[in-house]
């Protein structure tokens, strides 16, 4: 079966890692913003009877959301046979649950309106929360991880440290213990883990931290699923060095770096923060931050679905 794979703008530079991996072009579109702010979307290939695979992330701004909706209701006018919508970050994910009355469930919103605009297939990485591939009632739901490609990196990154047995992985909250736990129990023989307890008063504002844990005179990885104002890492970097950490890192699929998070990455004891490029890579980063391409792994799960091969593969880092 012939497929195709298109970028919507979102995120042309991983993207085209994609296309490269997969050993074929990327399909011709035209994606415009009108001088309103409204999106034109417009394939300029004949989609009939192919499988089609639309790349784009749904960071803000919105636009990147109107535009998957576009090309996938597109995509499905010009018959083609599956849609398949590669989301490498899903926005608004962290709105998964009623936190007060009167509240929507946002992650819940997007998900069946991809479902209602004709996505067959939804391939994604890291959900804020593996809950959300419920959302979607017919639509197969494909979540990739990405430490499938930071695991080995953190292997050869970190050996001295491993080998001395002084490398101890945190994680930043309670909820993200299970996540913290699959990176280390695939680094470290026994899987140390030191959780970091904190309470908040708002949103993006943390009241109290405490460590439950030791990492005096060893290196502390922090292990998450995104960097936004990255305020949180920053506090718990802190918390770490006065607590004895030789050094602290920290890593996190999603680069959001929203408002200050330069600044406040500059400025805290964090040596270096790893992300992936899930939302585009070409902005303005610090020297602190290093990227980790999932460029490839994207294209190996493209490959295995068109070919029918299991993904299970993917999902697993020895």
């Amino acid at each position: 079966m012939e497929y195709k794979i298109f970028s919507l703008g979102g995120n042309d530079g991983l993207a085209k890692k994609i296309s490269a991996r997969l050993g074929m072009p990327l399909g011709e579109i035209k994606c415009r913003s009108f001088s309103d702010g409204e999106q034109q979307v417009q394939f300029l290939e004949n989609l009939r009877g192919k499988n089609v695979f639309l790349i784009q992330p749904t960071n803000p701004p919105a636009e990147n959301w109107v535009r998957l909706m576009l090309a996938i209701d597109a995509a499905h006018g010009a018959s083609a046979r599956e849609i398949t919508a590669v989301v490498p970050y899903f926005g608004y994910s962290r709105q998964d649950r009623k936190s007060k009355s009167r509240e929507p469930i946002s992650a819940r919103v997007f998900a069946t309106t991809l479902e209602t605009v004709g996505a067959t297939r939804f391939l994604t990485m890291d959900l804020h929360n593996d809950a959300i591939g419920g959302f979607f009632r017919h639509t197969i739901v494909d979540n990739l991880y990405a430490r499938h490609v930071f695991v080995p990196h953190f292997k050869e990154l970190f050996r001295s440290a491993l080998a001395a047995d002084k490398l101890v992985v945190v994680s930043p909250d309670a909820g993200g213990v299970v996540r913290a736990q699959s990176y280390g129990k695939r680094l470290m023989k026994d899987g140390e883990l030191a959780i970091i307890h904190k309470e908040r008063d708002m949103p993006n504002k943390i009241a109290r931290m405490k460590l439950i844990g030791d990492v005096k005179g060893k290196v502390a990885l922090i292990v998450d699923d995104m960097a936004d104002t990255c305020g949180t890492l920053a506090r718990a970097a802190g918390l770490l060095a006065e607590s004895g950490a030789r050094e602290v890192y920290a890593t996190a699929t999603h680069g959001l770096l929203s408002g200050d998070a330069l600044k406040t990455l500059e400025d805290s004891p964090i040596k270096k923060l790893f992300i992936t490029d899930t939302i585009s890579a070409d902005r303005p980063l610090s020297e602190k931050i290093e990227v980790v391409s999932v460029g490839d792994i994207f294209g190996d799960a493209i490959q295995r679905i068109e070919s029918g091969e299991s993904l299970s593969a993917l999902f697993e880092t020895e």
